[in-house]
């Protein structure tokens, strides 16, 4: 059996729930470099919005599932503060494509994730995470407010739910492979 190995980047904003996600979905226990905040970071990294927030990933979060007998994605989460962005070349070279995790309660995060994969052109979708509960916003206005193509899937969904974590994934791969040549 020939069996393919597929990355996939799961990056946004500080907090907006990526190692979550990450693990959610992981069939094995997920690597993850997440550290405590600690004074250091004082006045370095934005917390408005997720003042209880504790830990931090300084690297990258990785997990793997299997979808079929011949494919496997691996997953590679990025750190979301601004002082680790140097890292994201690194982590989004040879993907086929990434999540651009939201949550509306900082959207101004989310800017620079999207704006990193459109300039790339790596195919991404958007996923607004509802951790805490209803999203305030309707699709189109958070559409509007991110700029994005009407041609980037939009979804909700719930980082700590394996289905939900799921779906977000397949639409991502479905479109991954949408774009890839015929023949």
């Amino acid at each position: 059996m020939d069996r393919k190995s597929v990355k996939v980047v799961v990056a946004g904003g500080f907090g907006t729930g990526k190692t979550t996600l990450v693990g959610s979905v992981s069939e094995i226990p997920p690597l993850t470099t997440e550290e405590i905040l600690t004074q250091a970071s004082v006045g370095v990294d934005d917390v408005t919005g997720v003042e209880g927030k504790t830990n931090t990933t300084v690297a990258l979060d990785f997990g793997r599932i299997t979808i079929s007998p011949d494919v496997v994605l691996y997953l590679f989460g990025t750190p979301g503060q601004d002082r680790f962005w140097f890292m994201w070349d690194e982590i989004a070279q040879g993907a086929v494509g990434a999540i651009v995790l939201v949550d509306t309660r900082r959207l101004g995060t989310s800017f620079p994730a999207v704006d990193y994969f459109e300039r790339r052109g790596l195919p991404f979708v958007v996923a607004v995470n509802r951790f805490y509960g209803e999203c305030l916003y309707s699709q189109e206005e958070i559409r509007g407010a991110l700029e994005l193509d009407p041609s980037v899937p939009l979804l909700w969904c719930d980082a700590r739910d394996r289905d939900s974590s799921k779906q977000v994934l397949i639409t991502l791969v479905r479109r991954a492979m949408s774009r890839l040549p015929v023949g």
